[in-house]
Parts: C-alpha cells; sequence; structure tokens
C-alpha cells in the first residue's frame, strides 16, 4: 500500500445503512479513511476534484433516488477508467440480472447487504483486501 492511505467511500441514500456500514469499518481498525455520501451526484462532485483515485474504494448502492447506483457506476466510468477506483455494488438487491448488469458496467464487486453487523465486518474486510489486491472478488 506504500505511505498512501487507502479511502473508502460509500454511497448510500439510507442514514441507518451508513451509520451500520461506518461503525463496523471502525471496528476493523484498518490505516483507511472512510467519507459517506447520501447520493451518487454528491459522489461524482467530489471525484471530479480529486486529484487521483489510486487507494479510492467506493461501496455503492444501487436503489437511490436523484441518481441510481448503476447509473452513478455508469457515470463514473466514463469518467475514471475501468479499474480506478475500485467499485463494489452494495446494494439489498443480489438478483442475479442485478450483479450482471453490474458487471457489465464496470463494478468490480458485488457485496448484497448482510443483515447481521458481524457478517457485515467480515465481507467489508474481504472486500477491502480485495480492492487493494485489485482482485474482482465474489462475496
Amino acid at each position: 500500500m506504500g505511505t498512501q492511505k487507502i479511502k473508502i467511500i460509500l454511497v448510500d441514500d439510507d442514514e441507518d445503512d451508513r451509520q451500520f456500514f461506518a461503525e463496523a469499518f471502525e471496528e476493523l481498525q484498518l490505516d483507511a479513511s472512510i467519507l459517506l455520501f447520501e447520493d451518487g451526484l454528491k459522489l461524482l462532485d467530489y471525484i471530479s476534484q480529486a486529484d487521483h483515485y489510486f487507494g479510492t474504494h467506493i461501496f455503492l448502492d444501487l436503489n437511490m433516488p436523484i441518481l441510481s447506483g448503476m447509473d452513478c457506476l455508469k457515470k463514473l466510468r466514463e469518467f475514471t477508467g475501468t479499474n480506478n477506483p475500485f467499485v463494489t455494488i452494495y446494494s439489498t438487491s443480489s438478483l442475479p440480472s442485478d450483479i450482471k448488469e453490474a458487471y457489465k458496467n464496470g463494478a468490480n464487486g458485488y457485496l448484497p447487504k448482510p443483515s447481521s453487523f458481524t457478517k457485515l465486518k467480515e465481507l467489508l474486510h474481504k472486500a477491502i483486501l480485495a480492492g487493494i489486491t485489485n482482485n474482482n472478488p465474489v462475496y
């Protein structure tokens, strides 16, 4: 990883889901920072002002108002390219059609939202490690 701290970004319109995710992330005690956004437009605005994306791992909810996660993913890939930043879809949907479309549009991983805090921590850790090693993960 070098001296550059990794950045974890969660984009989710549900405040409870953002809090749940942030608490799980904090308990992992990783050498990383976290940013939370409630919609895709705010993420795109942030990314457009960033000077680089290396070490950035974005977790993107699919079902959001204003700009859906899939549309945000498409715009993100138009702007940044294919593998940087690393993007994991983080959604309540585990429909094969959603998963297939996410990968088709440039997602690097797909993580269905777990209901258990312990399971979230486990899967979040795996997803972050996959992003660091640039592995296309299967959760």
